[in-house]
Order: C-alpha cells, then structure tokens, then sequence
C-alpha cells in the first residue's frame, strides 16, 4: 500500500487484525525483512503494520535533510493516516534510533517497546567518520559502497557460508536503496543525541532482543539497554548476528510473541 504521508509518498504494508504493532525497519533495509514476524504475528492476532521509512524500499525519500526526527514524524503521521492511537513499537538498529526518538518525543502514542539489536548512545567521533566517509562515496557515485561495507557485519559467519541465498537476497535489498535515502540515513544517524539519559525515565513495558553473534552491535549495547529501562526484559538470541529476526525467526519469533501475549 501507498499514502502520502508527511510530504512523500509511503510505502507500508498491514497484516492481520488485533493490537497494532509497528516494526521500524533497520539501515540500509526495508519492510521487507520482517516478512517472517508479520506472518507470525498476524497469524497469532495482532495487526502488523510494516513502512519503508523515507528513502528505503518503495518509500520516497523527499528533499529534506535527515534526521530521527523527520523519520519518527513519518511513522506518526502514517499511524495517524491508518486511524491508530497507540502501537507497540519494535525498532531494529537504525529502527531502533527511530523508536527512541518516538519515545522521547510521541510518548503517548507507544503503548510498549521492543529494542531489537540496537543501542541508546551516540555515535563517537569514528563512528561520525565512517557515516561521513559512506556519505561522501555515494556523493561521489558509489552508492554500492554501503552494502559492501555492510554486508559482512550483517551475518554470523555460520549463515553467510551455510545461506548464501538469504546473504544474496538482503544484499540486493541493500543495493536497491536510493542513494538520496541511503544518505538520509546516514545523516540521521550520525547525528542522532545520545538517549542514555531517556532510558530511566522510560515508564511502559520493554522488551530487548540481542543476538550474541552481532557484529554490528555489540550485545553488551543490548544489556546496557535491558539493565536501563525500569522492568525491561532482555532476551538474548544465540548463533544469530545483526539479523536476527531472519537468522534465527523462530527463537526470534517465540520471544517477540511470548512478550507480545503477556502485555
């Protein structure tokens, strides 16, 4: 489905009926990673709701700078379009970075919260460096150079030899990005605040996904996640990297849902 949300023209899609649930898709992605939760989830009765955000998938990037906030006004905005007040929200990575800012800034509109293999502080001046150098490759017309410095850190190296169909499929996810989106994202996440200091304050039920073969997060980021949020569960995935959710979907799954069910 299509809308035009917040001055583009959104991609998304909604399976099932029951509690609304939003997954925030990572970076350089889409909607199309959670096609596994979205079967599980509707099937179970819940209502999955699953955009590209601004710049990725079938979503329009539009002309305005990136940043968390644009991309956490989108996802009101559709929820708004789709006549839901309040949603259970589950960020991957960049996702992730999105839900924080929602919290921070929509709090109303989260009813619970599921951080899947992300993490709360800022980049560091060298994780700066590496948005800037990716940025200043696309500028310069490679925007392949995102998925080739993504690629490796997305898999256990168990998957990437044993499911080079799966590594092929999210790689070529990665390749379909406009490059004005990929430099969106880029610019978002660089630039997005340090939420350490949001994490005591947060009052709803919280659920952690971390996968203890994760190169691009370290798990401990999952810990420190679980440890600051009042009452958070944290739910540890092992033999699964930063993709977790295909990696592993049904321990992924069994986590997510038994959460889901004891709201």
């Amino acid at each position: 489905m299509n809308a035009e949300i917040n001055g583009i023209r959104m991609a998304y899609d909604v399976v099932g009926s029951g509690p609304a649930v939003l997954l925030i898709h990572g970076f350089p992605l889409c909607r199309r990673m959670w096609q596994l939760q979205a079967q599980a989830l509707s099937a179970a009765g819940f209502r999955v709701v699953v955009p590209d955000l601004r710049g990725y998938g079938e979503s329009e990037a539009g002309e305005r700078p990136g940043s968390m906030d644009l991309f956490a006004d989108d996802l009101v905005a559709l929820m708004d379009h789709l006549g839901v007040d309040r949603v259970v929200a589950g960020g991957m990575s960049m996702g992730g970075y999105v839900l924080l800012n929602l919290l921070a800034r929509y709090p109303q509109r989260i009813s619970a919260a599921c951080f899947i293999v992300t993490r709360s502080d800022a980049d560091d001046e060298t994780g700066r460096g590496k948005r800037n150098y990716l940025i200043g490759e696309i500028e310069a017309g490679n925007p392949g150079a995102v998925a080739a410095a993504f690629t490796p850190l997305l898999f256990t190296d168990q998957t990437a030899a044993g499911r080079p169909q799966l590594v092929e499929e999210v790689r070529g996810w990665m390749t379909a990005s406009d490059p004005a989106g990929l430099v969106l994202g880029l610019q978002a996440i660089r630039d997005r605040v340090d939420s350490d200091p949001l994490l005591p304050t947060l009052k709803l039920p919280a659920l952690v996904i971390g996968a203890r073969d994760d190169k691009a997060i370290p798990p401990d980021k999952s810990a420190y996640l679980a440890e600051h949020v009042a009452g958070a569960e944290l739910c540890m995935i092992d033999g699964g990297g930063h993709m977790v959710n295909l990696e592993q979907a049904d321990a992924f799954n069994k986590g997510l849902l038994g959460f889901l069910q004891r709201l």
